[in-house]
This record gives structure tokens, sequence and C-alpha cells, in this order.
């Protein structure tokens, strides 16, 4: 009787020791996000981000280097970007894409680039931001990423000959406020390629999104598969079925502060980074 107790306590003993180690190999087998980029912005890093200097979508305000009248500024552990009413007009040097010179304007801001400095295929994008004191018209902060080859300024390598949004320059937008609109919401999505230099649909795999702008929170996109998922906070609040594999460039971060329309605005607006970074599956 004494045996036969000894074969079940070895034989319950085999069943659990089994159990742990299949346990545990499956969990060194399970899928998990990896950082291998953060920048908490305890100073401006050079070797992470440059200022990007350049006229589109039709901005009224001109985005200007170094933070020169306060339009990036690091402190307290934060980045902001701001856009700044100085009051007086200031001669802009900001080009569009065919070398057309933006005319002088009253209004600055910060817009900063990870190009040629931090660049990723695929993976997770977040950024942890807030718009500081909420909506105003005419706002236009934004948080996205931008294939490495855009031939828009500024240019400095050799490969970077690839025209908006054709493969290569393709674009994701993972948090855009226009403050003409709703108050407290940001949309998100792809900008669908239409097969020739600058010609993109902006709204087809977009969609709008209701947030309290005033406080942080964390808007992420990954690759999922095929798919593109948009986050808030870690929920899923869109997602791109079948669209990641139309992204296959390494892309570059952007955070900028715009003024997109001619409604007049006082003083200054800013947007607050406490973080950004980026991670890959560990398999």
């Amino acid at each position: 009787m004494k045996k036969n107790n000894f074969f079940i306590a070895l034989f319950i003993v085999a069943i659990v020791a089994a159990s742990f180690f299949e346990f545990n190999y499956n969990k060194s087998q399970e899928k998990i996000w990896i950082t291998d980029f953060y920048d908490d912005f305890h100073s401006f890093n050079s070797d992470n981000w440059q200022d990007q200097r350049i006229w589109v979508n039709n901005e009224s305000q001109c985005y200007v280097p170094d933070g020169n009248y306060g339009t990036r500024e690091v402190s307290n552990g934060t980045l902001k970007l701001k856009v700044v009413n100085i009051g007086s007009d200031y001669d802009c040097d900001n080009l569009d894409k065919f070398g057309v010179k933006h005319p002088n304007t009253k209004y600055v801001a910060g817009r900063i680039a990870s190009k040629n400095k931090q660049e990723f295929i695929k993976g997770k994008w977040t950024a942890r931001l807030r718009v500081v004191g909420g909506s105003q018209k005419s706002m236009f902060p934004a948080w996205w990423i931008l294939g490495a080859q855009n031939n828009e300024s500024p240019v400095q390598e050799e490969d970077e000959d690839v025209c908006w949004p054709m493969t290569g320059s393709g674009e994701i937008d993972i948090f855009e406020h226009h403050g003409d609109y709703d108050p407290d919401h940001f949309t998100t999505g792809a900008i669908k390629n239409l097969g020739e230099c600058d010609k993109g649909d902006w709204w087809s795999y977009r969609t709008g999104v209701d947030v309290t702008l005033s406080e942080f929170h964390d808007y992420s996109v990954e690759w999922e598969k095929s798919d593109l998922v948009y986050r808030l906070d870690g929920k899923e609040v869109h997602r791109n079925v079948g669209l990641g594999d139309n992204y296959p460039e390494p892309m570059f971060a952007i955070l900028n502060f715009a003024k997109i329309t001619e409604n007049y605005m006082e003083g200054e607006w800013t947007m607050e980074v406490d973080w950004v970074k980026h991670e890959y599956r560990n398999n």
C-alpha cells in the first residue's frame, strides 16, 4: 500500500512539474513589446530630434528654429511646442514643397522631427501629451509618422527623393486636433495613397475620437500583423484593416503645433509632451 502511495505521489509531482515548465515555456514564447527608443524630455536631445521648418497645408504660422520666441521649450520633464503671436510681422523663410516662400506672419511655432535620428520599421509608436487649456479656433496640434524617404525639407540623404504619399513617404496620423471643429476631439488614421505625387485621401481611413484634450493621454499606433491599430490610453479606438503592409518603410516621428486657419489668436498655445517611445515585438 505504501509503495502504491509513493508512485501516486511521484506521478502527481511529475504532472505539476510538467505544467510548470509548459507554463514558463509558453510565457517565454509570448509576444511582448520591447522599447528600443524612449525620450522623456529631461533635455532636448539632438540625437533624437531636429527642428523641421517647412510650409504645408497652407498653415498661417512660421516654424522657427532653436525654440526662438519660446516656441520649443523643455522644462520640468516635458516638451512644450507652442504657437506664439509675436505682435508684428516676421520674415518667414519656410518654403513649401515647390520652393514658394511663406508670407510674412506674426505667428511663429515649433515643429520637431526624428528624421535621420530615430527611424523604425513598423512596431508601435506612442506619445503621452496634452493641449494646455484645451481647444481654440484655428489650433492644429499633431503627432504623426512619415516615411523616411520623404523629399521635403530637410533633405539630408541621397535616398530622400520620394514624394508624399508614395511608398517610402507614407503618412500615418496618430493624433490631430482641428480647433475649428469639435473642441474635445481628435482624428486618427492613415493617409490613403492615390497613386500620384501630392495626391492623398485624408478621410477614407480615418476616424474621430472624443477626448479631454487638456488632460494627458497616451496616443499610439501599432502594427498588428497586417492591420494598423490606433489606441487611446491602451484602448483600441480605430483599426485600418489590412493596411499595415502599405507602410513597409522606416518611418520617423513628428510633433508640431500649427495654426491652420485665419482665425485671430493672442498670446500663445501649448502642446505639452511628457514622453515619446517606439517599441517592437520580441518575435
